[in-house]
Parts: structure tokens; C-alpha cells; sequence
């Protein structure tokens, strides 16, 4: 073997080495999906984010679902309001939660119902300080709709998660 070749061997192992502390910076745990009704296209994803060093969710995808986008719920003049978002900076350290009426990922344009049990693939792309991109894949379980014991102000919210019980 030429001394280049080994020369590349060695740097291509460097490389990879320095990599990836880089893949592992990211932890995503309990990742889950409200489960859906037959005519039902929209659900919402949730899961708690922690990472080593300060980084930026910059996006998210599915190779199951057509449409797969971040965003956020807040209060608007009194009013609960959703929106996309293109971004979402963690701090280092911190466990950032995606939960019902916060940050969330919105699953669209379903053709078919998530049945509770299931597994669906979710990819997030994440952005450190120097602009190096790395990759998360997650598999997130599909869980039944009941919902959580609430004040009765919220049980009109029967449909697809956009109410304030999303």
C-alpha cells in the first residue's frame, strides 16, 4: 500500500473519529404520536430533546408520512395559536420537551390512521455552532388519544389536534 493511500486510510479514520461525538451530542427520549382516526390528517409528535453543547433543531422528516413540520403553540391576544416554525435552538444541557400545547412536530396530509402500537420513523436534523449537521433517527410509538384528566373548560376538544389540548 502506498504511503498517500495510508495517509488517506488514516485521515478518513480521523474523520470518522471526530465525528462523531458530533452524532452522539443529541439524546431523544420518549418520542410519541397521538393516534389518529380514519379521516383524521393531522397529528402531533412529541418527545424530550437533550443535548451536550448548544445546538439547532433545523429539520425533521419521515420516510412513512407525506408531511412532517416544527411548530409552535402560544398564546396570541388571549387566543391559542399554532404556527410553523424553522428553527428550534437547545441549550446545552438542557432537556427541551415537544409536548401538547408547546413545541411540537405536526404530522400532515395522513393518508391512512396511526393505530396505537405502532412505530413510525422520525429523522431530526440538528445544526451545531460551526454549521456541522447531524442526524437523529427516532422511532416514535403511535399511542391511543385518551386524554389526559382535565378541567372540563377543555373536553370540547374532540378533533384533530388543534385545539388548546394539542
Amino acid at each position: 500500500m502506498s504511503y498517500a493511500k495510508q495517509w488517506l486510510l488514516a485521515a478518513a479514520a480521523g474523520l470518522s473519529f471526530l465525528s462523531a461525538p458530533v452524532l452522539a451530542q443529541v439524546q431523544v427520549q420518549d418520542a410519541w404520536i397521538r393516534a389518529t382516526l380514519p379521516q383524521q390528517k393531522a397529528t402531533g409528535a412529541f418527545m424530550k430533546i437533550q443535548a451536550e453543547r448548544a445546538v439547532r433543531l433545523v429539520g425533521v422528516g419521515s420516510s412513512a408520512l407525506p408531511v412532517v413540520e416544527l411548530h409552535e403553540m402560544r398564546m396570541q391576544d388571549q387566543v391559542m395559536k399554532m404556527r410553523r416554525i424553522d428553527t428550534l435552538d437547545l441549550a446545552a444541557g438542557q432537556t427541551l420537551e415537544l409536548k401538547p400545547g408547546s413545541y411540537h412536530l405536526m404530522l400532515m396530509n395522513l393518508d391512512r390512521a396511526l393505530q396505537p402500537g405502532e412505530r413510525i420513523p422520525l429523522e431530526l436534523q440538528f445544526e451545531d455552532a460551526k454549521g456541522t449537521r447531524s442526524r437523529v433517527q427516532v422511532q416514535a410509538e403511535v399511542r391511543a388519544m385518551t386524554p389526559p384528566a382535565a378541567p372540563a373548560s377543555q373536553g370540547q376538544n374532540h378533533g384533530h389536534g388543534h385545539g388548546h389540548g394539542h
